[in-house]
């Protein structure tokens, strides 16, 4: 398979990926983080509003075309330690753009300052907020990257649990599914993007010591029994495409309609580079599949 100029440039900023989040300072990384996102110029026709969910810091992205019934509530990756990057806005604002509604994005706590659960009832905050504001259930799905997409499923299983009711669908980018190194990658496999040690940093700063078993960390050990349909995205090249065979597998066997791509070649959440085509492509498919579902369950009653 070609391989096209805009990956080639990508995989070229590999080695400065690792060595950044190997050995820059967290303080550092975010401030540069909040540089990006405040220089950020998007499309004319998207605009952007923050909000206070409940408390929770949001930010709304709107597009010209939205349905202003419909949201995408969507849980930015960054390995539980790293807050919402321009590129996470731009890749939400395309998705948003091809799913035509408007989309939450969540500014969840960070560890390890604000380790389990701080990350997760803020996430959860968010979506009892939507509700509040009248949005029905049918007309929400959820999707989220890396740690937000762990987050995506773990707000689920605490949405479940609460007899909340529940989005249309969700579809998770390379979810982090499982904390207790119970999957283990083939000798000698390496993550082109993500260092082990600083896969363990990212892990021991969202835990903060909670124990790694526990299915609101590690969905994993969960039972997923009523959880709406779930789509899961990871690339052949990266460590998490393990866990996301092993969530969708465990999804289907608790009768979870779901469904898995692994795209041949692909890194870490490679959606956020918009100039490749398989991003675009990933995109166009979550796009088609949370909103078929809206379609499929708007003329559902809203559960009480």
């Amino acid at each position: 398979m070609t391989i096209s100029a805009a990956e080639r440039s990508i995989r070229a900023r590999f080695p400065l990926i690792r060595f950044m989040q190997a050995y820059m300072p967290l303080s550092v990384s975010r401030w540069l983080l909040r540089l990006s996102v405040s220089r950020l110029q998007l499309d004319p026709d998207v605009r952007r509003e923050k909000v206070l969910a409940d408390g929770v810091p949001c930010e709304w992205l709107i597009t010209q075309n939205a349905s202003p019934g419909q949201v995408l509530l969507y849980l930015h990756g960054g390995g539980f330690v790293l807050g919402i990057t321009h590129l996470h806005i731009q890749m939400v604002a395309t998705l948003a753009k091809m799913m035509a509604v408007r989309a939450l994005m969540v500014d969840y706590r960070l560890g390890p300052e604000h380790p389990y659960p701080a990350a997760l009832d803020d996430c959860v905050a968010a979506y009892r907020w939507l509700l509040k504001q009248g949005v029905r259930a049918q007309d929400i799905v959820l999707a989220g990257d890396s740690a937000g997409g762990n987050l995506a499923l773990t707000s689920l299983l605490k949405l479940r649990d609460s007899v909340d009711p529940l989005p249309a669908a969700v579809a998770c980018l390379s979810p982090v599914a499982d904390f207790s190194d119970s999957t283990l990658p083939p000798p000698g496999f390496k993550d082109p993007l993500i260092p082990a040690r600083v896969g363990r940093f990212y892990r021991d700063a969202y835990l903060g010591g909670h124990d790694a078993h526990d299915a609101l960390v590690s969905p994993i050990f969960a039972d997923l029994h009523g959880l709406p349909p779930l789509l899961v995205h990871a690339g052949e090249g990266e460590l998490l495409h393990y866990d996301a065979l092993r969530i969708t597998e465990l999804a289907k066997a608790s009768e979870v309609e779901a469904r898995v791509e692994i795209y041949p070649r692909m890194f870490h959440v490679w959606q956020i580079y918009l100039e490749m085509p398989e991003a675009l492509q990933s995109l166009e498919d979550i796009a088609g599949f949370l909103n078929a579902h809206m379609r499929a369950a708007k003329t559902q009653p809203n559960p009480c």
